[in-house]
């Protein structure tokens, strides 16, 4: 009996050694970083941030790929389908994990079962922007012009169930008014109707809005913030416009299957904390809109979790079915 004991330790000991001499050496070959997204959003620029990083900073090569479709519920599936061995990462939004299993009929994997929450990278706060073509200058006059003659002005999104139209559709259940949904292909054809003043209203993140503000087309109303944003120090948070429960981000991080060891994924999570303070890579995501986002891996589980909960109850008030 003591025999087979000792040999079961040794055997444990063993693959305890190998584990951590493999995130030691991780990675040892080219690692894959898989996106939802196309070449352009801040999915695809993360990814490319951190597949840069890790080249760099192992001589390891890292390359990007982008599987598009489903609002990035393809590629994710990719990820929680791939070997769980730290090869296969994926660079998600945070609709991948806590607002498609919502709005999707037939989610191909578990979102808090199949893949790990590895690392926080950057959020990009939202706010919203009205027309300037509108005699208001607050959002509580936008509030009081809307209450007046509801479902007189509407607002635009990136379609049904995208974050763009839930947060919208939670700052109008918050607010008290009622607005008409106007859900495009994109939020790019959305900001150009906001522009040309066929639409009154759009959330979305700095990045998208200034060009609009340089041209004095857009008044942002507020931030879905808790603070005000350095960027935007005149503008009020939600709270300051009367919603102190409103609040609202597109945040982007990295996953990997589950199973992935430890060691690897602790490897992974330094490897975007060097990321995080590179000067280059902190300007690109600044003129996209994007701010830090500085989590240990338990406070970044335990964040995902609570998100999903959240999200889960706004896409509920918002009465959206799957589709």
């Amino acid at each position: 009996m003591m025999f087979h004991c000792l040999t079961a330790a040794l055997i444990g000991l063993a693959a305890l050694g190998t584990g951590v001499a493999g995130a030691q050496d991780y990675p040892n070959k080219p690692v894959r970083i898989i996106t939802g997204f196309a070449a352009g959003g801040i999915g695809d620029l993360g990814a490319r941030l951190l597949a840069d990083t890790i080249t760099r900073t192992t001589g390891q090569q890292a390359v990007v790929e982008n599987r598009t479709g489903a609002a990035g519920t393809i590629g994710i599936d990719a990820v929680a389908k791939a070997a769980p061995d730290g090869y296969t990462l994926g660079l998600i939004l945070n609709g991948n994990l806590v607002i498609n299993p919502f709005v999707q009929k037939s989610m191909p994997f578990d979102a808090m079962k199949d893949v790990i929450p590895v690392a926080a990278i950057g959020d990009a706060p939202q706010m919203i922007a009205m027309t300037a073509d509108l005699p208001a200058k607050t959002f509580k006059e936008f509030q009081a012009l809307a209450k007046a003659k509801p479902k007189t002005y509407s607002y635009g999104s990136a379609g049904v169930g995208s974050l763009p139209h839930l947060s919208t559709a939670e700052l109008a259940r918050q607010a008290g008014i009622e607005m008409v949904h106007v859900p495009y292909r994109g939020n790019a054809p959305a900001m150009v109707d906001l522009l040309a003043g066929r639409i009154h209203l759009i959330s979305a993140s700095i990045g998208t809005f200034r060009a609009g503000i340089e041209s004095g087309k857009l008044r942002i109303l507020l931030t879905a913030t808790k603070d005000r944003l350095p960027y935007s120090p005149d503008v009020p948070t939600a709270a300051e416009a009367g919603l102190p429960g409103y609040l609202m981000s597109v945040w982007i991080a990295v996953v990997a299957p589950a199973g992935t060891p430890q060691p690897v994924r602790d490897r992974i999570h330094a490897l975007v904390q060097t990321m995080q303070k590179d000067e280059a890579a902190k300007r690109a995501m600044a003129a996209a809109g994007l701010d830090l986002m500085t989590m240990s891996q338990v406070e970044f589980a335990a964040f995902v979790k609570a998100e999903y909960v959240r999200w889960e109850g706004i896409v509920k008030n918002a009465g959206v079915e799957r589709e």
